[in-house]
């Protein structure tokens, strides 16, 4: 059964569906030795080349897809390498053998709590969707105190750079006047978007921690740097707010690294010994 290159790439995790497009149309996805064009679709036994690294397409069985919660820490950055060479989430998470971890969604270097990590793209892609609205759940230490006009504005609407912001709801959480504890929640995505609102109202954060996204809470016991994997009725959920069907998971193509080809080219460096 073929299925649409960018489809089959996407889930797999080599990268997003806009960003595979635009790589094909720059013509750096090669499919079968040639290079591929929009519209191309995959089948069992091609080979695809992309990023340095090839791949072939294999028929696949049923297989569940996975999800984990990762209680991230301060100081790792959510992609897969740093130009500053700075520690990564990646380096930290269990082997896969014929697919690729996808983050659901970023945080900031100094920002700790939940991540969720799958290896279905279409899921992934789905959860990050504007049009999902996903909730996510931040506590927030403020050094304080913050007024109650504030308060309301951030509710409200404030103005970034990008536009209008707002929290969904905002409750205090505790704490003394100087450092005081708030739960937040939005329904977005944008970059550093928390902080950034904070400090549009004239305060600081001095700790920021995810806690929930969608229907996951960071479990209490989860220690900084430890995984867990989502329980599977959490999991129907997750599904239902991605719109995506579990069996997109049990598709009939999937991609694995060409390990073929990389035992002829070890074959190879031993002649040359």
């Amino acid at each position: 059964m073929a299925e649409r290159l960018q489809k089959l790439m996407a889930r797999a995790g080599l990268d997003s569906r806009r960003k595979i497009d635009s790589a094909i149309a720059a013509g750096e996805i090669v499919l079968n030795g040639q290079p591929a064009t929009l519209g191309d679709k995959a089948n069992a036994g091609d080979r695809i080349r992309y990023g340095g690294k090839r791949y072939r397409v294999l028929e696949s069985g049923a297989r569940p897809s996975r999800v984990i919660a990762y209680h991230k820490p301060e100081g790792r950055v959510t992609s897969r390498s740093d130009e500053r060479n700075r520690p990564t989430v990646f380096e930290h998470l269990p082997r896969l053998r014929s697919s690729r971890w996808v983050a659901v969604g970023r945080l900031d270097f100094n920002t700790t709590g939940l991540l969720l990590f799958t290896d279905n793209g279409d899921l992934a892609n789905g959860l990050m969707h504007p049009s999902s609205e996903v909730e996510r759940e931040y506590a927030c230490r403020v050094r304080g105190p913050v007024s109650d006009e504030d308060l309301k504005k951030l509710q409200t609407g404030i103005e970034l750079e990008d536009g209008l912001a707002r929290f969904q709801r905002i409750w205090f959480d505790g704490g003394s006047d100087n450092n005081q504890w708030y739960r937040v929640v939005i329904t977005e995505g944008r970059n550093r978007e928390v902080r950034r609102m904070w400090s549009a109202a004239g305060y600081q954060l001095s700790r920021l921690t995810r806690v929930r996204y969608g229907p996951v809470e960071l479990p209490a016991w989860l220690r900084a740097g430890k995984i867990t994997d989502v329980e599977d009725g959490l999991l129907t959920h997750l599904y239902q707010i991605a719109k995506v069907s579990p069996r997109s998971a049990e598709s009939q193509l999937r991609l694995e690294m060409d390990s073929a080809r990389r035992g002829r080219k070890k074959v190879m460096r031993g002649r040359r010994r």
